[in-house]
């Protein structure tokens, strides 16, 4: 019956079912034709899955990334990026980089950051000689580190389904979020030194030009450092967190910026709404899916299999790390930190793997996956913005693959990377 359901999934995605009704449209022969799985049943799985006090941090931060984008945050942080990187060679891509890395303490969804830096960067890039494949390409694989630093909804996500601390997770994607910002930097700069793209900016800015543009930018940046400290220090939960900081946004834009108008406070939850609704249909559609995999054992089998590789555990990792990437690049993000996620993290916590530092690993690597065909819903979003073909992004997006592939195989052997401030502070 397994592989029954996984080819159900797969001929849905293949036909253009949109994701959440592939994933339950691809249970319904376990509960048609199966005795022991009535339908009642997957109605249970469907509301069970939504009554979870952790899982209310999705729609907060959700709202939070929303509001942020509607009080004038987003142009300020541009314009700081702007000054620390716009000097260098391939100047706006670099901003692109580094904006990403400012919007991930306020975004944390890497589509959004994709979708949001296509069209502030995209034109300004094509108008400055860059290919329509590098522009893509930077944008794309910059949106991973927004899915990174905290606030990281496909962290929560992960903390939520395999109930591991939320709090750990989210400091633990730190340190990963600001290595992938140096690496992409670096390589970003390789090509755009090969290709001869020109600073956006004719010399460095003085230390009081970046003095002011920090200070208009404090508030933002302050996001994810109260966050850190709210986590040290007990004062909230994850979930709490989530409602903190919309108060958090509503004050900023109300009081401190004052550009939140009615207008942009309507649109702002309008926008959460339907991003909500996506996310919320996918889980419960998950859930039911997910039960149907583990009363046909498929966790025990992957385990068992797993079990029996010869060798030590790396050879493990490498194997359910390469499982993991192959699923990123067949399935949304979303569906794998719910789906694929659960069923492999035990066999490496087996083996003796902190849950905490594989989870930031495959949230990273399946984030990647939103940058590979055929299912790349980032590659998608960006190349749809920006006109690009998807042959000139696959051409283009090597050199970030390469080097993401490096940095996450680093994250995977050194596990002090991911677990130095979760142990340091909690």
């Amino acid at each position: 019956m397994i592989g029954t359901i996984a080819a159900l999934f797969f001929i849905g995605l293949a036909i253009g079912i949109p994701v959440a009704f592939a994933l339950g449209l691809s249970t319904l022969p376990l509960f048609l034709f199966a005795d022991y799985m009535p339908m009642t049943v997957a109605m249970q799985r469907m509301y069970g899955a939504t009554q979870s006090f952790p899982l209310l941090a999705v729609p907060f931060f959700i709202l939070a990334g929303n509001l942020m984008n509607n009080v004038g945050i987003t142009d300020r942080l541009l314009r700081f990026a702007r000054l620390l990187t716009g000097w260098m060679v391939g100047g706006l891509a670099q901003v692109s980089i580094v904006l990403s890395a400012l919007m991930g303490g306020i975004s944390g969804s890497a589509v959004a950051d994709a979708a949001m830096e296509s069209r502030l960067l995209g034109d300004a890039m094509y108008k400055r000689g860059y290919d329509k494949g590098f522009t893509a390409s930077v944008i794309a694989f910059s949106s991973v580190i927004t899915s990174t630093i905290p606030p990281s909804i496909g962290l929560i996500l992960f903390g939520f389904i395999s109930e591991v601390s939320i709090g750990r997770l989210l400091l633990g994607g730190v340190v990963p979020g600001i290595l992938m910002t140096v690496v992409l930097i670096f390589v970003t700069s390789i090509i755009a030194r090969h290709k001869g793209y020109e600073p956006d900016l004719p010399e460095k800015p003085t230390l009081r030009e970046l003095g002011k543009s920090f200070i208009e930018c404090l508030w933002a940046l302050m996001f994810p450092v109260f966050l850190l400290i709210g986590f040290r220090f007990g004062f909230f939960t994850a979930t709490e967190a989530g409602a903190i900081v919309v108060v958090y946004a509503l004050v900023i834009g109300l009081f401190v910026y004052r550009e939140l108008t009615w207008d942009g406070l309507i649109g702002a939850m309008r926008e959460s709404v339907f991003d909500i609704g996506m996310v919320m249909l996918i889980i419960v559609m998950a859930a039911v899916l997910g039960h149907a995999l583990t009363v046909e054992q498929a966790p025990s089998a992957i385990t068992g299999f797993l079990a029996s590789l010869p060798g030590e555990k790396y050879l493990t990792l490498f194997v359910v790390l390469a499982l993991v990437f192959i699923a990123g690049t067949v399935m949304e993000a979303t569906v794998n930190v719910l789906l694929v996620t659960p069923l492999v993290l035990p066999s490496l916590v087996h083996v003796g793997f902190d849950p905490v530092h594989m989870g930031v690993v495959m949230i990273i690597l399946v984030s990647l996956g939103g940058n590979t065909p055929p299912v790349g819903v980032i590659m998608y979003t960006v190349c749809g913005i920006l006109k690009c073909s998807f042959g000139e992004f696959v051409k283009w997006s090597w050199p970030y693959i390469a080097a993401m592939v490096g940095l996450i195989a680093a994250l995977a052997l050194i596990p002090d990377l991911v677990l130095f401030l979760p142990n340091q502070l909690m």
